[in-house]
């Protein structure tokens, strides 16, 4: 697992400078929710997550609705009566539907009881195929939850096991038509460039996806992290590191695929049938919205101060339950550290990045970007927005940093 950045230490409180607190509403303001538990651990991944075995006393499944309900306490006394209703929900993990859905459900009701919900409130959970049900899926639907994301991953059962994921290709059409049976709307994960995935593997994963008729489709490619079981399958030789023009491939043929079935991307890794399909949430994070991140590990962001909890769930809980911030550090952001992530998220989304909102290093770098083929043409001259091209999508953190003028 990735260590947690250093920060500055963090008040017991959890009280925010009051120019934060003034900037609430001027924004759209989301809650994360970061439910750490799985089955068991993917190799690949190095999220915050524990099997229940490596828990021990303290942090269990059947309390955790309650400490998080006690972060969401402390979150309105330090926001106070400025804060806004809540635009989003995302409940991310782990694995969240291993908990019962009337804890999910309690949470979100415990959020529309101390903030209240916009009317048009996006409530998403992510989900394994097989870790719901047609009633689990009913509950959440009639308990406010209006999106799933579901973990699909592959279609190729020998890609799945070098995943370590526990369900069959079959369980992902069964989930998701449930999920449009009880209301939500659809979408499925998939991750492309894990050792031994053919191309046809990869094609077969995407129109096995589209068949599904979702109506958002997620692609990334696969990362091997440090600390994970893949990097030392990795460093031991077991398996063959991801390869870069592979992954380039299969991701031209994501874009191929993908907009023929009536797919548009919005997000470098994100594609949804309508604009109604993003995910709102995740728009959040691309264009500097404000959020409260509940649960261990979880990050936070309000008016230009981020923060970060301690990650393990006995930690977490012993803070809440002492009274305490379960924070283990934050930061506030610069004037220069804002601009620079306004680009570096701001260029991956389809709507692209104001040429106005560059310095004069990024301004002068949009005409060498075009002539690469890096950066639309058209939308920078007659738009003056910053907009990849397919080509500037697979080599996006290189536009980022000519851009910032970094580029070494």
């Amino acid at each position: 697992m990735p260590r947690l950045p250093d920060g500055d230490p963090a008040p017991a409180s959890g009280e925010l400078p009051s120019q934060s607190i003034a900037a609430l509403g001027s924004r759209p303001f989301g809650i994360y929710l970061h439910v750490p538990f799985c089955r068991v651990r993917c190799g690949y991944c190095d999220f915050n997550t524990y099997t229940l075995t490596e828990l021990g006393p303290g942090a269990s499944t059947s309390t955790f609705a309650d400490t998080a309900l006690a972060e969401l306490d402390l979150a309105r006394s330090v926001l106070g009566d400025a804060v806004p209703r809540v635009d989003t929900v995302f409940v991310g993990g782990g694995t969240p539907t291993m908990l019962p859905a009337a804890d999910l459900v309690r949470v979100v009701d415990g959020i529309r009881e101390r903030f209240g919900l916009a009317d048009d409130v996006e409530v998403t959970t992510e989900a394994n195929p097989d870790s719901v049900t047609p009633e689990s899926l009913r509950e959440l639907a009639d308990g406010g939850f209006t999106r799933i994301s579901l973990g699909m991953q592959s279609a190729a059962p020998h890609v799945l096991a070098t995943l370590d994921r526990t369900h069959e290709p079959a369980g992902v059409g069964r989930a998701v038509a449930a999920a449009r049976d009880a209301g939500l709307v659809t979408s499925v994960d998939l991750i492309y460039g894990t050792p031994g995935e053919s191309l046809d593997d990869w094609r077969r994963s995407l129109d096995a996806a589209v068949s599904l008729a979702p109506e958002h489709i997620s692609a990334y490619a696969l990362v091997v992290e440090e600390g994970t079981k893949l990097a030392a399958q990795v460093r031991r030789g077991e398996v063959e590191r991801p390869d870069d023009d592979d992954e380039a491939t299969k991701y031209e043929l994501a874009e191929e695929v993908l907009s023929a079935a009536g797919f548009g991307w919005y997000e470098v890794s994100n594609w949804t049938r309508t604009p109604a399909g993003r995910c709102r949430h995740n728009d959040g994070y691309w264009t500097g919205a404000d959020w409260w991140g509940v649960g261990p590990g979880a990050h936070s962001h309000v008016g230009g101060v981020r923060w970060w909890n301690v990650k393990h769930p006995r930690a977490y809980a012993d803070s809440l339950a002492s009274g305490a911030s379960p924070a283990a550090g934050r930061e506030t952001l610069t004037v220069e550290q804002r601009r620079d992530e306004q680009v570096l998220l701001g260029v991956r989304v389809r709507d692209g990045l104001a040429v106005d909102d560059l310095d004069d290093v990024g301004r002068r770098a949009v005409a060498g970007l075009v002539a690469d083929g890096l950066v639309d043409g058209v939308a920078a001259v007659r738009d003056r927005r910053v907009i990849l091209t397919l080509r500037g999508r697979l080599l996006a953190d290189a536009v980022v940093r000519r851009l910032l003028g970094v580029d070494t």
